[in-house]
């Protein structure tokens, strides 16, 4: 049987809200890798990071799918699902540099 997510009709083409962590770059905080929201662009940061802010967002929108997106890495994961897909063929070409803090 072959599992699937249920949101893939969702995935919208996204434009990114930021270079990075929306919410880190504005509190001057690092992270480790890159989510983008396919609902809406909100770029946050992954549940490795400190805050969490794609988490954090999924939870306050119930936006269900994001990208890993740093660099762009041809996945996609669903929040509601929990399930990771392939993503390769819609991937969100980042318009880097990416911010790093050091």
């Amino acid at each position: 049987m072959t599992i699937t997510c249920s949101h893939m009709a969702d995935i919208q083409d996204v434009v990114p809200s930021a270079l990075g962590c929306e919410e880190c770059l504005r509190i001057g905080s690092p992270w480790v890798h890159l989510r983008l929201c396919r609902t809406c662009g909100h770029v946050g940061c992954c549940d490795s990071s400190p805050n969490r802010h794609a988490t954090k967002h999924f939870h306050a929108t119930h936006h269900p799918i994001v990208e890993g997106w740093d660099p762009p890495e041809g996945w996609g994961w669903c929040y509601f699902d929990q399930i990771a897909f392939d993503l390769r063929d819609r991937m969100t070409p980042h318009p880097g540099p990416i911010p790093r803090f050091v």
